[in-house]
């Protein structure tokens, strides 16, 4: 049984007892007033076998024959199986299937075959990993510097470049300063934009 097949059961003998109307019981289950009615219905007169779903145990409708199965298998077993680098995988085994021996199976189905077979597993492909660059060892080793054009002084100066230098083994700021710009003599050596 399924958990939602015993959550029906615990509302059937609730409304059993009468402790809970179908109203109520519907509303519980998250089904229609009419559908619980018939569940009811059900409940009484096969008991907890009529609330198991009534297609669990039967074959699939799609379900490919027995013999087609075997005989798809004992192909793969007997051409496409190897070690795990070499053996074909499902697709490229349904591929060869149909257009050398004449057998037409889905490659999910046959996916699934192989996996149940052990003809097959699953190789996962990792991603490669980046590891971050070592920092230097010392001060002063490596500089980085970025730069940023802006209005800087929200057009109260002129426009400017903003560069920073960082040192890579401290992570010291070195100088920010605002490249066009001297406050000192308040001259301009860029061009405005």
């Amino acid at each position: 049984m399924s958990d939602e097949e015993r959550k029906r059961s615990e509302v059937m003998v609730r409304l059993k007892k009468g402790s809970l109307g179908l109203q109520n019981a519907a509303e519980i289950l998250g089904i229609s007033y009419r559908q619980t009615k018939r569940v009811w219905k059900r409940y009484r007169k096969q008991g907890v076998k009529g609330l198991v779903h009534g297609g669990v145990g039967r074959k699939s409708n799609r379900a490919k024959p027995k013999k087609l199965r075997d005989r798809a298998l004992h192909l793969i077993r007997q051409k496409y199986s190897g070690d795990v680098g070499e053996r074909f995988g499902p697709t490229l085994a349904a591929e060869h299937l149909a257009s050398e021996d004449g057998l037409r199976v889905d490659a999910e189905t046959r996916r699934r075959w192989m996996l149940v077979e052990g003809l097959w597993s699953r190789e996962r492909k990792r991603k490669t990993r980046r590891k971050r660059r070592e920092r230097k060892p010392h001060f002063g080793e490596l500089v980085q510097m970025d730069g940023s054009f802006e209005d800087w002084l929200e057009g109260r100066g002129p426009y400017g470049c903003l560069m920073n230098l960082v040192d890579d083994a401290t992570s010291t700021t070195l100088c920010r300063y605002p490249v066009g710009f001297n406050p000192c003599m308040r001259t301009n050596f860029l061009p405005p934009h």
